[in-house]
């Protein structure tokens, strides 16, 4: 009896053994077929590295370095336009790019939705923190005869007569300084400033803040405003000018002089049928 148990144990091991070596053996086959179709995948679909967002990237920013990196992407599935090893995102000596459409994170960065190195994606991206755009109208005599770019930088003068001033008492129309180095960013509708022809402006449009926007939309109300280009590197602040006619022909306003009539008092006195009237010293 113990020998039949020994040997049905044995038997047992055996066939527990043999499953486990064939178990094994499976295993092993599923993997190597799982790697060799994995491989084979790869190699069915050519895939090359290209420049992707690594945030999300909105209308506007300065694309940085940190926000690129080169990474796998199908060939069959690349855009028209992208940017990989031969054809670099940043160049040496440009300037930084900015997006103009908003970007994905892990997006192919395309030609179409960034600008040129050292570009910008328009008037919003050159208006600094706290400015505003605003628009004044000129001619060929306030706008500099047409010598205005985009970037130049001007000083405000606005003419117009002052309130309160009317008929004889009027000095005529005044000039003041109103604003100095009011920077433009725009001429008309062209923002770029590496255009080389000249044309006369009919607005001009300049980053300035609230403040100097409610002054020169007062000024541009109730004057004429003129423009005065000043050099790149000029770095001095214009003082408080203020010139009207009666100063620019050196004349000096005549003095009212009032005249002083003297008062006569005068009494009443009746000499028979006649009334006499006989001057008195005043009183008061």
């Amino acid at each position: 009896m113990r020998l039949v148990f020994g040997f049905v144990l044995i038997v047992g091991l055996a066939l527990a053994g043999f499953a486990v070596y064939l178990f094994q053996n499976y295993i092993g086959a599923y993997e190597t077929a799982l790697i060799k179709a994995r491989e084979e995948a790869g190699d069915s679909v050519p895939v090359t590295e290209v420049f992707v967002s690594t945030r999300a990237i909105g209308y506007g920013e300065e694309i940085t370095a940190e926000d690129v990196a080169l990474a796998p992407w199908p060939k069959q599935t690349l855009p028209e336009t992208y940017f990989d090893a031969e054809n670099p995102f940043f160049v040496d000596g440009g300037g930084a790019r900015v997006a103009l459409r908003p970007i994905e994170k892990s997006e192919v960065l395309m030609t179409l939705k960034v600008s040129e190195p050292g570009g910008d994606a328009g008037l919003t991206s050159r208006l600094e923190r706290g400015q505003r755009a605003f628009a004044i109208k000129v001619d060929v005599a306030s706008g500099v005869s047409g010598f205005l770019r985009p970037g130049d930088r001007v000083d405000v003068y606005w003419t117009g007569r002052l309130p309160g001033e009317l008929g004889e008492r009027s000095s005529g129309e005044v000039t003041k300084l109103i604003q100095t180095g009011i920077r433009l960013i725009a001429i008309d509708q062209t923002s770029a400033p590496e255009f080389n022809t000249t044309t006369i402006a009919r607005t001009v449009t300049v980053a300035a803040s609230p403040p100097q926007v409610a002054a020169l939309a007062q000024a541009q109300s109730t004057g004429k405003l003129s423009l005065s280009l000043m050099s790149q590197t000029d770095d001095t602040v214009a003082e408080a000018i203020e010139v009207d006619q009666m100063s620019l022909l050196g004349l000096v306003a005549e003095e009212t002089v009032e005249k002083k009539v003297a008062k006569t008092c005068t009494t009443r006195v009746r000499r028979g049928a006649d009334v006499v009237e006989i001057p008195i010293p005043c009183t008061n």
